[in-house]
């Protein structure tokens, strides 16, 4: 599904965010990357999600090398992959359905077929009853199911997670888990980027350990 041939990602100011990394992930699979602040660990993921590009090395995705993707391409791309971040970036001024459905209205899905792929998003994270509350009226950990609704509504072969349990309790982050892991079971491919080394212990998948930008263990 991921597969990183001996990739470099460097910034016009000279830093080196990435240092020559290589790494498979499979298919259906459900991997953890972990590292200091600064590590590389945000930068992996934009290259996945083609924010930024490659300055060196091959990224391929589900069979396809993504460093030869021309401007048209990224956008249906980037429809394949779902994302969960750390705030959430939900819209306070729009409801709960709103919010989950805005990938769908963009790509113009019609009505109905908006609110049955919305339905059942919320179905999986277990809020089916929140779809006329704003967010601001949800709990932390409730709003960052949101986020996970938004982000599967689409139904993507990959989901990617960037810090998704940084500003949850110990419970409230065990049970985000719990829900990627079920994800998982259910065929999405999952890479989540997090510092919480002890509750990455516990659940027990493959760990890609990045130091300096490089890829120190897996």
């Amino acid at each position: 599904m991921i597969l990183f041939e001996n990739v470099s990602k460097q910034y016009s100011s000279g830093h080196e965010a990435l240092k020559g990394v290589s790494f498979h992930l499979e298919k259906g699979e459900m991997a953890f990357m972990t590292g200091h602040s600064g590590a590389g660990k945000s930068t992996l993921l934009k290259l996945v999600m083609l924010i930024e590009r490659s300055t060196r090395g091959n990224i391929v995705i589900n069979q396809r090398n993504v460093n030869r993707f021309t401007s048209m391409q990224i956008p249906y791309h980037r429809r394949q992959i779902g994302v969960v971040f750390q705030n959430h970036q939900l819209l306070f001024d729009r409801t709960v359905f709103d919010n989950i459905a805005l990938p769908l209205t963009i790509a113009s899905y019609r009505p109905q077929e908006i609110g049955r792929r919305v339905r059942a998003a919320l179905d999986k994270v277990g809020l089916l009853n929140k779809e006329k509350m704003n967010p601001v009226q949800l709990s932390t950990g409730e709003q960052q199911r949101i986020g996970i609704a938004r982000a599967i509504v689409n139904k993507p072969m990959l989901l990617l997670a960037d810090e998704p349990t940084g500003n949850l309790d110990p419970k409230l982050s065990a049970e985000i888990m719990r829900l990627f892991q079920l994800l998982n079971q259910l065929g999405v491919t999952v890479l989540i980027a997090s510092h919480d080394l002890a509750l990455v212990a516990r659940m027990r998948h493959r760990v890609l350990t990045l130091d300096g930008g490089r890829l120190v263990a897996q």
